[in-house]
């Protein structure tokens, strides 16, 4: 039975975003998940009020979360699975930094703390265990997202390649970004190439413009997968209505099977 994960960056709640403050948006972004059916649902940028907004939304999920920050402020990188289909085994979360068990570190100029959520979930249809990872490397430091992304290698080296596991995030770097390239040399494979044959979807950042935007950043948002998984389907989601996005971000899907 396929697993279908989605990533989603929501865009944190900023006031100044206007017409796309998270208020006008959330229902929007609530009925856009839910269109696609998740099995796992892994989301970045998530504020407290906006978990909770999620928490209360999405019936049928368990959630789990870490914050950012050691003060309790900042993003909460969220993890929402099917409550019905799997069970957690363990869970956790470290910081992308030299110092990974300190909360809120933060090393190579990273101008953010950021971190990696994790979970270990018992599929109940397949009998098989999956390990999914969350995270959101930093949108300035080209060395800290080498370093964040060897980090994440380290971590998931630790279970070997006999271990299916799953990491979903917005890695702030496109498919020629060396961080990118961190990933595929530690046995990371593109669920997106590996179920559509081809390298590049097109962008998923897209400052609430859609088509019509022609920044630089092209596609940041990933899914990839390591050991015994293999991927069947990929879509990167552009649903909106009257104009108005979920999010900043597509959000991404794709089917594994375990």
């Amino acid at each position: 039975m396929p697993v279908r994960v989605m990533s989603c960056n929501i865009r944190c709640d900023h006031g100044g975003d206007g017409a796309n403050n998270w208020v006008h948006r959330r229902d929007l972004c609530v009925e856009v998940m839910q269109s696609r059916r998740p099995d796992i649902l892994c989301c970045q940028e998530v504020w407290a009020s906006q978990a909770a907004d999620l928490r209360r939304a999405l019936a049928g999920y368990a959630w789990m979360g870490t914050i950012d920050e050691p003060d309790g402020r900042g993003p909460v990188n969220s993890i929402f699975y099917r409550s019905d289909r799997f069970r957690p085994t363990s869970a956790g979360a470290y910081w992308l930094s030299q110092t990974p068990h300190v909360c809120g570190s933060r090393s190579w100029d990273s101008r953010c703390v950021r971190l990696a959520t994790w979970a270990r979930l018992l599929d109940g249809e397949s009998g098989r265990e999956v390990r999914i990872v969350n995270t959101h490397l930093d949108h300035v430091s080209q060395p800290a997202r080498e370093g964040q992304a060897a980090v994440l290698n380290e971590d998931a080296a630790a279970y070997g390649e006999t271990f299916a596991q799953i990491l979903t995030g917005d890695m702030n770097a496109g498919p020629e970004n060396p961080a990118i390239a961190c990933f595929g040399g530690a046995g990371w494979r593109d669920t997106w190439q590996a179920a559509r044959g081809e390298d590049d979807p097109g962008p998923t950042f897209h400052g609430f413009r859609g088509p019509a935007y022609d920044g630089p950043e092209g596609r940041i948002d990933w899914i990839f997968m390591r050991g015994p998984v293999r991927a069947t389907a990929a879509e990167v989601v552009t649903d909106h209505r009257d104009g108005r996005y979920p999010s900043d971000h597509h959000f991404i899907t794709a089917d594994v099977e375990l």
